[in-house]
């Protein structure tokens, strides 16, 4: 197969920078239901880009879990490779990708962590079996070998049993604040409608339309 061929044309629908809503939170919210009802795969899956001290970058999907205050919540392990580079740099790009409705959104701004108790709250929503998973892991870290893990679950779990899982401080929540929101609608013939936000100085946001 020529890879160089493979292509898909674009037609589901359009996007207009008159019809958008003046607040781009209330337009991500828009899309985000739109690609909840619409069955995509994993609507709420963003690619995150963050850079090392080297100005290196490097990408991962995390899952998308509020928005909140205007920003975007996600958690993760903050001694993971990109906690690590977001400690040192706090920029970020997020990308959404929805295939089934021809859509993207990259939203790109600065992080900082969510609150103690916001982190808690959520550690304690999530499945007993994940806590523990996130108790054990050195994420990001070299292993001998999955036993590695298997085993420091099952003494992890078995210290546990039939009681709380505290959060582990090394665990918790960014929020993403924007300062740049772009949305992405494929066309046909590759002209795809590409309608920017941007914030300015004095936090108002300006609507754009940008060139495919």
């Amino acid at each position: 197969m020529n890879i160089a061929q493979v292509r898909r044309e674009y037609t589901k629908t359009k996007l207009n920078k008159n019809n958008v809503h003046p607040d781009p939170i209330v337009q991500f919210n828009k899309w985000l239901n739109e690609a909840l009802e619409s069955n995509c795969m994993e609507p709420t899956a963003m690619t995150i880009s963050t850079v090392s001290e080297n100005c290196a970058p490097s990408s991962r999907v995390v899952l998308l879990k509020g928005v909140e205050d205007n920003r975007f919540v996600f958690y993760t392990n903050y001694n993971s490779r990109k906690g690590i580079q977001l400690r040192k740099n706090p920029n970020i790009s997020a990308l959404f990708f929805w295939s089934e409705l021809e859509r993207q959104i990259i939203i790109e701004g600065t992080v900082e962590k969510t609150s103690t108790e916001k982190s808690d709250e959520y550690f304690g929503s999530r499945p007993w079996k994940s806590r523990i998973g996130a108790i054990i892991s050195p994420q990001s870290q070299p292993i001998e070998s999955r036993n590695v893990i298997k085993k420091a679950f099952v003494v992890e779990a078995a210290r546990h049993i039939g009681d709380s899982i505290p959060r582990p401080p090394h665990w918790g929540g960014y929020m993403i604040d924007p300062n740049r929101i772009e949305f992405w609608q494929g066309r046909p013939n590759r002209l795809h409608d590409r309608v920017l936000y941007l914030k300015d100085k004095s936090s108002v946001w300006n609507i754009s339309r940008l060139a495919p």
